[in-house]
């Protein structure tokens, strides 16, 4: 018998709590009792993405909230500047181009990122742009960007909003939608809010509310308009997932319980000591501007990413994530979302060092803990 440990960007382990209460039996969503519990969740979640604006559920993945993004925030033909580090930026740019949008494809070297200043001389090249997307965390190469600085570029220009895809992060380290002037943020709930894949997030300042009463792009099920109104009831406009808005009440209860800064605060310490430990294993890091969400591991020539993970998953029950697209098979991505704790970085760190062992490449795992350790534990 194994115990099974998920080490991937989503889904993420989910708290005992939050399970024990998505097995209650199912209620009806139209009924005062679920929307009770809704009135609960809609106002928790302005905690979680630290804003004053309406958090909108939509029943899908963080991919459906990226597509109510462009649907939503313009018209046939209009200009986006997308900044594109890796796959998930370029699923910003494909979903753009299949709406008709003019895209301006901002291609980042993967694992390296991009400066407010350079975004500012791309807005200035291209002032006819209504809208800016980024990534506070491209999970494909582990990489953070400074979305606080390009909320400071962004709103100096009236016409432009600025859209963020949080979803392998929010929840995990800082990120202040107001504060940080962000129009839209987007996440999941099968990343750091601790649930089950099926729901997604989406906040929009009153500026990008502004834009929605123009766009002419198609839309149905994502007509964020439809959305908003049923709010108005803590009510939802389509059948909603019930028990993950009943775990997620939970999840929500635990973090602000905990609260945020020191959430935070354990996913830079165990994002820290899992790179060292991975440096001192005599290992790279892909990213030259790590996120503390996920790392990502650039493996040695004669070993196969794919081979490995698939070793310490069916060995061990240990799972982490491949690379993705040109990365794959040279990368391992070690997650560090949801329900984790100390001692999951040196499971972690250990599962990496033990399955190179078996796969015939020699590294030094104890060297790897005890680095870990210091900081871990100091």
């Amino acid at each position: 018998m194994k115990k099974h440990k998920l080490f991937t960007p989503g889904p993420t382990s989910i708290p005992e709590e939050v399970l024990l209460e998505m097995a209650r039996p199912i209620m009806h969503h139209r009924t005062e009792e679920f929307l009770s519990i809704a009135k609960e969740v809609f106002e928790g979640l302005k905690y979680l993405f630290q804003t004053k604006n309406d958090v909108l559920i939509i029943g899908s993945s963080g991919t459906g909230a990226m597509e109510a993004s462009i649907v939503n925030l313009f018209s046939k033909g209009e200009k986006i500047i997308v900044i594109n580090g890796g796959k998930f930026g370029e699923r910003f740019v494909e979903i753009g181009k299949a709406y008709g949008l003019d895209v301006v494809d901002v291609k980042v070297e993967w694992g390296k990122s991009l400066s407010k200043e350079e975004l500012e001389e791309i807005i200035e090249k291209n002032k006819d742009t209504k809208g800016v997307f980024a990534n506070l965390c491209e999970t494909s190469t582990a990489t953070h960007f400074d979305v606080k600085g390009y909320g400071e570029i962004v709103s100096k220009y009236p016409d432009i909003v600025f859209v963020v895809d949080a979803i392998s992060s929010l929840g995990a380290i800082p990120c202040y939608m107001d504060e940080w002037k962000i129009d839209c943020l987007i996440t999941g709930s099968q990343k750091a809010f601790m649930l089950p894949p099926g729901l997604a997030f989406i906040s929009l300042s009153q500026k990008a509310w502004e834009k929605t009463k123009n766009s002419d792009l198609p839309k149905y099920y994502f007509d964020l308009k439809k959305y908003k109104k049923t709010l108005e009831k803590f009510d939802f406009p389509f059948t909603i997932p019930v028990s993950l808005i009943v775990g997620l009440r939970k999840s929500i209860q635990i973090i602000k319980e905990y609260t945020l800064e020191k959430i935070w605060e354990e996913h830079k310490k165990r994002a820290t000591a899992t790179r060292e430990g991975i440096l001192s294993m005599g290992l790279k890091l892909l990213s030259s501007c790590p996120s503390d969400s996920v790392t990502g591991v650039i493996l040695p020539e004669n070993i196969n990413g794919d081979e490995l993970i698939k070793f310490v998953r069916k060995n061990y029950g240990i799972s982490f994530a491949p690379g993705q697209d040109k990365l794959k098979g040279k990368i391992v991505r070690i997650s560090h979302l949801g329900w984790q704790d100390e001692f999951d970085v040196l499971t972690a760190l250990s599962a990496i060092g033990v399955g190179l062992e078996k796969l015939g490449y020699k590294v030094d795992i104890e060297k790897g803990i005890k680095k870990a350790k210091e900081i871990l534990f100091s």
